[in-house]
């Protein structure tokens, strides 16, 4: 099947028409009740992304994508009790593979120098299901650069963050996590280099690996590999590593490359 891409210079917005699939809803319900009543007036507003935000998650494979928006810093204390929020609903609802809680500030979001992060983000990939809609506050933005290298300026930290869990755990269920999350953020990254050349949202991981092999055909390889990892096949640690040693330095050096080059 051959998927259509819009032509337009500007990005569409994210499509707010549509109802939540009935089998995520008493999960969604649960963790938005449960982050109000613990962080009360600091939660700002709560954002979905992903298969479940555009209604075409699959029950028992796709994660859920939430981010939180805090109108103050958290506590330590505040900051465990939303983590744990997420494990327990990942536990008491096992409809999805992972739960993924992002927390963020209101004044990070609304900080000039995050808004090719931040306003693309809340604009173009994500549906507000609790408080203010910070989407009403940024224009459409074009697919750029700027976007790309902000989204995934945490990378280095990422490889190497990950690095140390994978060497460390002995848990085969931990590990095929680590695996499953760095290769799915390595394939998004590499969809982050092409970008700005292609001017086109990827709405998949399936997507974003066909658009990045328009340009890097060589890397056919490697993309393969990581959706052995995404598929939670278990691999040597070895083979893993290797994925974040090898590919996962390129990744960071062409960033480099291209940053150079556009600036």
């Amino acid at each position: 099947m051959v998927r259509k891409f819009s032509v337009s210079r500007v990005l569409p917005e994210f499509d707010k028409h549509f109802s939540i699939q009935p089998q995520f809803r008493p999960l969604l319900i649960e963790v938005v009740k449960q982050i109000q009543s613990f962080l009360g007036k600091k939660a700002y507003s709560i954002y979905l992304a992903g298969s479940v935000a555009r209604g075409s998650a699959v029950v028992g494979r796709s994660d859920v994508n939430l981010t939180v928006v805090t109108a103050a810093p958290l506590t330590a204390a505040e900051r465990a009790l939303v983590l744990n929020v997420a494990l327990r609903a990942k536990q008491i609802h096992p409809i999805s593979r992972n739960i993924e809680l992002t927390l963020v500030e209101l004044a990070e979001v609304l900080d000039i120098a995050n808004v090719f992060r931040w306003g693309f983000w809340f604009k173009h990939c994500s549906h507000r299901i609790a408080g203010d809609d910070l989407a009403s506050r940024f224009g459409c933005f074009e697919a750029s650069w700027e976007i790309a290298k902000q989204l995934n300026a945490d990378l280095p930290h990422c490889l190497s963050s990950y690095r140390r869990k994978i060497m460390a755990t002995k848990v085969v269920a931990d590990y095929l996590d680590y695996c499953d999350f760095i290769a799915r953020k390595m394939l998004w990254a590499a969809f982050g280099l092409v970008f700005h050349r292609k001017r086109q949202l990827a709405l998949s991981l399936e997507d974003a690996s066909s658009v990045f092999l328009e340009y890097y055909p060589d890397k056919s390889t490697e993309i393969e590999r990581l959706f052995v990892l995404i598929s939670r096949t278990q691999v040597p640690k070895k083979a893993s590593l290797y994925m974040l040693d090898s590919f996962g330095s390129w990744l960071v050096a062409e960033f480099d490359k291209i940053n150079r080059k556009i600036g």
